[in-house]
């Protein structure tokens, strides 16, 4: 008896698979067309009568579930395997990709809260008005250089992580008070430092500014100085975080390395340049890149302190967008500048990643 395909582990029909790939067609093919609809009925541009996202939502559920099934009839055991994985996928799917494209029919409409038209699709405007826009394109200049400022980050990092591995009295307590300012909300650090003890009256900075003879200390008029004392904020904060990292690394680095390189006569900068950095270099990248992407959220503390002044001076993208939101109410305009920058850190992240893999790969 021949038989192309036997009912074994694993072993499908080919009734069974071409049943389970259509059954994933046609919910695929019913969910982008009500996700189509849908869009296009809150931009306006195809009225429906629809009043919210649930025809949406429902059909996504319908094609989880026959994702599944189509899984299972396909694959068999294989795809009786891949549903445990599923809910994980669909969630993921749910939580931010439908936000995401929620938020990019958004971003070509006119929507503003404080007018009573509602939202109405005006095609490519925004992003025409986003091209024209000097404040983001000054908020953008703004976080190249935040961004920079990671490497300085990084160096005093760096050296306090190999302060705290050396044998110092009191190590443990040292280790307890660099970590304070991380377990501090950003918000509460903005409140502490930048509104109380940088306040250009009664802040207790200012009066020693004057004791010392500075007739009008103030410290965020100027914008490079307004600049300077957000990213000491931030760093403050944040610092802690790539110490830690760097101290994990420390203490996981082989000690016979660096006894053999005392042995050999190394001094103390050749040992460090040498021996302890290269070999600190897989998790000097890992600090930087994590840092980098949490500075490209910056906003809490510009918030708080300046609002992006002064004349958006001390502004980031995301600082602008949220006073984009806050302030004009804005929320066609403000998606497209979060579209925007969402693009722009995806593109930059990929390529910093990719440069750094190769970097990497030459040096080993």
């Amino acid at each position: 008896m021949a038989l192309t395909e036997s009912p074994s582990y694993g072993a499908v029909s080919r009734r069974r698979k071409d049943g389970g790939r259509a059954l994933i067609a046609a919910a695929s093919v019913l969910f982008v067309a009500v996700a189509v609809l849908q869009a296009l009925n809150s931009a306006g541009v195809l009225p429906l009568g629809l009043k919210d996202w649930r025809p949406t939502l429902y059909a996504f559920l319908v094609w989880s579930v026959a994702l599944g099934v189509g899984m299972v009839l396909a694959r068999g055991e294989a795809g009786l395997k891949a549903l445990f994985i599923l809910p994980a996928a669909l969630f993921t799917a749910a939580m931010a990709i439908f936000p995401t494209l929620f938020g990019l029919s958004i971003a070509f409409t006119d929507w503003n809260l404080a007018s009573f038209t509602g939202q109405k699709f005006n095609g490519i405007d925004n992003l025409l008005q986003l091209v024209r826009d000097p404040f983001y394109w000054n908020a953008m200049r703004n976080m190249v250089i935040y961004v920079l400022f990671v490497f300085v980050e990084y160096a005093i990092a760096f050296g306090l992580a190999l302060l705290l591995n050396a044998e110092i009295r009191a190590r443990k307590f040292w280790r307890v008070v660099f970590l304070i300012p991380l377990m501090l909300s950003p918000v509460a650090v903005s409140w502490m430092v930048g509104k109380s003890m940088l306040e250009y009256r009664f802040g207790p900075v200012a009066r020693f500014a004057r004791w010392l003879g500075v007739n009008n200390p103030s410290f965020f008029t100027d914008p490079w100085v307004a600049r300077l004392w957000i990213e000491a904020m931030d760093a403050w904060v944040s610092i802690p975080f790539v110490m830690i990292l760097l101290l994990a690394g420390l203490q996981a680095m082989p000690k016979e390395v660096i006894e053999a390189a005392k042995v050999d006569g190394a001094s103390p900068w050749q040992r460090f340049w040498q021996v302890i950095f290269p070999l600190m270099l897989p998790v000097s990248i890992t600090a930087i890149v994590l840092r980098i992407i949490f500075k490209l959220k910056l906003a809490d503390i510009i918030i708080t302190v300046t609002s992006g002044g002064p004349g958006g001076a001390t502004d980031s993208v995301s600082s602008f967008i949220y006073r984009e939101y806050r302030d004009r109410s804005n929320v066609g305009y403000g998606t497209m500048l979060a579209m925007f920058y969402l693009v722009v850190i995806v593109i930059f992240v990929t390529l910093l990643l990719k440069f750094l893999r190769k970097h990497m790969q030459r040096m080993t």
